[in-house]
């Protein structure tokens, strides 16, 4: 039986799943500034969430994949499923060796997911801790 306390962590978990791999984009982007050819890359975050939370066909991403440092460790599952959504970003200033890296624009949208995924981590320390005084009744 799903609770609220279930589907709010599902949710939270995508969200932090996509937001990682969006950080890996952005990153990738400004260290690729001066790259020529290199084009900037960016996901389409709400369509990813929407298929990850089953809201959208083939819904169901998997996780941010786990490193093993021991062969008899668990792999973990990638997150291929988010690639699916990854876009080329819109050229809003073309350059003379073809690079689309605009770092205004990605510094900016670096800044916004981290304050995305700080906002989550708010979000669920509050529920966790709402939920452990509801146990311990204090």
């Amino acid at each position: 039986m799903k609770t609220l306390l279930d589907n709010q962590m599902r949710f939270h978990q995508a969200a932090f799943n996509l937001q990682a791999h969006r950080q890996e984009l952005l990153a990738s982007n400004i260290a690729n500034a001066d790259t020529p050819h290199y084009k900037a890359r960016d996901i389409d975050f709400r369509s990813a969430l929407d298929s990850a939370l089953g809201n959208a066909p083939g819904g169901g991403l998997p996780g941010v994949a786990l490193d093993t440092t021991h062969r008899g460790h668990i792999a973990g599952g990638g997150a291929p499923g988010a690639d699916s959504f990854t876009l080329y970003r819109t050229e809003l200033q073309s350059a003379v060796d073809g690079n689309t890296v605009n770092m205004d624009v990605e510094r900016a949208a670096f800044a916004e997911n981290s304050l995305r995924y700080e906002a989550s981590v708010t979000f669920i320390n509050g529920m966790l801790r709402s939920m452990n005084t509801a146990l311990t009744g204090q």
